[in-house]
């Protein structure tokens, strides 16, 4: 979340698309109602189906599943036509104003610089003009016909009204009222939230829905604002900690990132990543970057890590691919490439696309080691439990190994919800049997490897060797001694500029203003620094004041970065250092110095009037509508249909294959001979969650079996009649993949689209249930969908698929 859940509550708008909270975070959704009733909010929805949200919602729009670019580049089209944007944030705050190089193009839905061979983009011309010192050029008219503004505006020319409604199929008068509400809120004490989880970033173009939603909420000036912003809803407690701290295979903790293969040079490595301000005085924050990662290789490696050896930078891995995502792993495996695959905390032949390579590729292995505290499908994924899983284990060879973990509430620990909030819990009870916190399930495996590489050698040993492992009990560090090393601490004394002593040797930092790019501090994961500092667990903290009324409750546990509830929170002020307006202030300046109801995220004695943009971290201190080359599909979202979609092409782009679907998504062949067409397969499906179950957890659950006990899957009452289906009969759903058997739930709640000039029948498919558990027995409902992710992220397409539905 760029706010948080509390904050939610200070929205006049809040627009529900691409999650459904009321039904996935009814405890945060709270704050949802608070909005409404105290702030006489509105809550809108749009989603291929009228769900729990938007019984509650003030107003529903229905939407083709996959569209949204469509539905939000009309609504930039529409701001900026119309003039319903903020003009002065605009300005001062993006990059509006910044020209673009005169080579930079688009056409027939390709950028320039598109290698229809390989699938991907030379990114080259996707860059701002600049003088002789490396910054931008800048037209503050708007008017240059290279400015960003200007592209950004003949680019969405296209989106208009009738091109909207003929993709997403949504009717004219919703989307114009829905735009309309949302336009009102460019006023200065006027701010919009947008709210989506999963169901924008599973898509093949997810990320760029993401960034449209920001570029419509900077047009807007609504973010760094109090009920404003762009919010991811987790769908688990802890995925945000899992992010921060680096578990994605291309990152390092705090998103640090890993050096590719063609980056063998230290020097050039932290050159590519502490950039440079592109426009003068700005802070580009990340221009401290090696800080950061020396002081994690400290962490990690101690008296190891030195200047003379790039602070063990060799020892780190170089990518050979871009990212060695969940797609690619099981493509290699399913080509015998991996030997043995450890699975913690996660159930892949449920939760991954396309069971039936899941399942073959898992049979490749030599070894399938499964940490976790219940019974999974993945675990037994060699077993045959009837047509639910029908495979012959005399034919599988994978050991598989099974080491019982315990659950969330058996252990102390942190969570790091969706606000970024780290929040201390404890242990409610002891775990059952032989089951170990997933510390010292590896710790255990890290002894034993670096005992064999001690005893019996073996290539390349010096990481393993090295690690720093400095706990108490070896065998088992406990989760304070872990936040300890998260937080960071000083080697040596730390000096400031004026050679003042800030940070004495062995002491806790305050924040990661203290790290050094000397050796001289140590620190996990740079954004958590200040969590545990001298003064102790930041994070057990349950102060709720809120002197300002205004949900910045700062005493309340900790958030990163620097325990700032609100990020870019400089955008809350103007130019000038007041206020946009009284009741959506944040942080202003005193005269002195930055002050407010938040930690400012800027630097707290740059006085107004200078040249720095609240948006710290980017080169240009500003709000990038134009991304240049840090999205693989262009700098501009573009509407891109879903890899199996019910039409015959892209209305944007009809007479263009190559724009049909995302132009820089990478598909295995395989995969691209297993995706099934709309002639054979025509109804559009998407997949959802329900409030009573979460994940594949709670089959194991009596009451919650008793709550939903039985799959189930969710079509209109006009596909039921056009299938003779009635309510509560069994139907087969059908992909190029395979097939689920389910009860038919008939419903209002789906409703058929006129897209492109034809009628379109969406399929709702809830995720849960499968073969084990105390639920009915059912098929996995990724037996459906297709191996296919989104262009940046590689996360799979499971909100966007084709299935064809027959009464049993």
């Amino acid at each position: 979340m760029t706010n948080h859940w509390v904050d939610i509550r200070n929205a006049d708008l809040i627009i529900a698309m691409g999650g459904n909270p009321a039904e996935a975070h009814p405890v945060g959704f709270r704050w949802v109602m608070e909005a409404r009733e105290h702030n006489d909010a509105r809550l809108v929805v749009v989603d291929p189906r009228f769900n729990r949200t938007a019984a509650v919602a003030d107003y529903y729009a229905e939407i083709r599943t996959g569209t949204d670019i469509a539905f939000l580049g009309g609504l930039i089209h529409y701001l900026i036509e119309s003039g319903r944007f903020q003009r002065d944030y605009v300005l001062a705050y993006t990059d509006a104003s910044l020209v673009v190089r005169e080579d930079f193009g688009f056409e027939d839905g390709l950028f320039t610089g598109y290698d229809a061979d390989n699938g991907e983009y030379e990114m080259d011309t996707w860059q701002y003009e600049y003088d002789e010192d490396g910054h931008a050029l800048r037209d503050p008219t708007l008017e240059h016909p290279r400015c960003v503004f200007q592209l950004m505006r003949q680019h969405y020319s296209r989106y208009t009204i009738d091109v909207v409604s003929s993709v997403c199929g949504t009717p004219r008068e919703k989307i114009q009222r829905v735009w309309d509400m949302a336009a009102e809120t460019a006023a200065p004490d006027r701010t919009m939230t947008f709210l989506y989880a999963l169901g924008w970033t599973q898509h093949s173009i997810g990320s760029q829905i993401i960034r449209t939603a920001a570029i419509v909420q900077l047009l807007l000036g609504n973010m760094g604002m109090r009920g404003g912003g762009v919010n991811a809803l987790r769908g688990h407690s802890n995925i945000q900690g899992l992010t921060d701290l680096g578990l994605l295979s291309d990152l390092l903790p705090g998103y640090l990132s890993l050096p590719s293969e063609d980056e063998q040079d230290y020097e050039e490595y932290i050159l590519e990543r502490a950039r440079p301000p592109l426009v003068a005085e700005e802070v580009s924050y990340w221009r401290h970057y090696e800080r950061f990662h020396v002081s994690l290789m400290k962490a990690w490696y101690g008296d190891a890590a030195t200047a003379a050896n790039d602070w063990c930078y060799d020892w780190l891995p170089k990518l050979g691919e871009d990212l060695y995502d969940i797609l690619h792993t099981f493509e290699r495996m399913h080509h015998g490439e991996v030997n043995g695959y450890l699975c913690q905390g996660f159930n892949p032949l449920a939760a991954f696309p396309h069971k039936a390579k899941i399942t073959a590729a898992l049979s490749r292995l030599r070894f399938l080691v499964v940490i976790d505290p219940l019974r999974t499908e993945t675990a037994e994924f060699w077993k045959n439990h009837g047509e639910y899983n029908d495979v012959d284990p005399a034919t599988i060879d994978t050991e598989v190994f099974r080491l019982p973990t315990t659950a969330f509430a058996e252990e102390d620990g942190t969570i790091v919800n969706s606000s970024r909030w780290l929040q201390w819990f404890w242990r409610a009870a002891p775990p059952p049997g032989e089951a170990l916190p997933d510390t010292a399930i590896l710790a255990g495996i890290f002894l034993r490897l670096q005992r064999l590489y001690m005893e019996e050698g073996g290539a390349f040993p010096d990481p393993i060797l090295n690690l720093h492992w400095p706990y108490r009990r070896p065998e088992e560090p406990s989760p304070e001694e872990l936040a300890r090393e998260y937080n960071g601490w000083a080697l040596e004394d730390v000096f400031d500029e004026d050679r003042n002593l800030v940070v004495r040797a062995g002491e806790q930092i305050e924040d990661f203003g203290f790290l050094r790019a000397d050796g001289s501090t140590a620190c996990g994961c740079w954004i958590f620094a200040g969590c545990w500092t001298e003064a102790g667990n930041q994070m057990i903290r349950r102060d709720n004041s809120d002197p300002y009324g205004t949900g910045q409750t700062l005493g309340w546990a900790w958030s990163w970065p620097a325990n700032r509830r609100i990020l870019y929170n400089r955008a809350s002020a103007r130019p000038d250092g007041t206020p946009w307006a009284a009741n959506k202030a944040v942080v202003w300046w005193n005269g002195q110095r930055w002050v407010g109801n938040d930690v400012p995220d800027f630097p707290v004695e740059s006085a107004p009037g200078g040249n720095q943009g609240p948006f710290i971290m980017n080169q240009t201190g500003r709000g990038q509508l134009f991304a240049r080359d840090r999205m693989k599909e262009g700098p501009f979202p573009e509407h891109y249909e879903p890899f199996e979609t019910p039409i015959a092409d892209n209305p944007l782009h009809p007479d263009n294959p190559l724009a049909k679907h995302n132009p820089g998504a990478r598909v295995f062949e395989q995969d691209r001979e297993n995706f099934g067409t709309f002639e054979e397969f025509p109804h559009a499906a998407t997949s959802y969650r329900l409030t009573e179950h979460f994940h594949y957890w709670t089959m194991h659950n009596r009451l919650n079996a008793i709550a939903q006990p039985e799959k189930f899957v969710e079509i209109g009452e006009a596909l039921a009649e056009e299938l003779g289906i009635a309510k509560g009969d069994r139907v087969r759903v059908s992909s190029k993949r395979g097939h689920i058997d389910a009860v038919a739930v008939v419903t209002k709640r789906i409703r058929p689209l006129q897209v492109a000039g034809q009628t379109i029948h969406q399929v709702g498919i809830p995720l849960h249930w499968g073969y084990l558990g105390e639920t009915k027995k059912s098929h996995l409902t990724n037996t459906l969908t297709p191996s296919v992710g989104d262009a940046n992220t590689q996360t799979p397409e499971y909100k966007s698929f084709l299935v064809r539905v027959d009464k049993l």
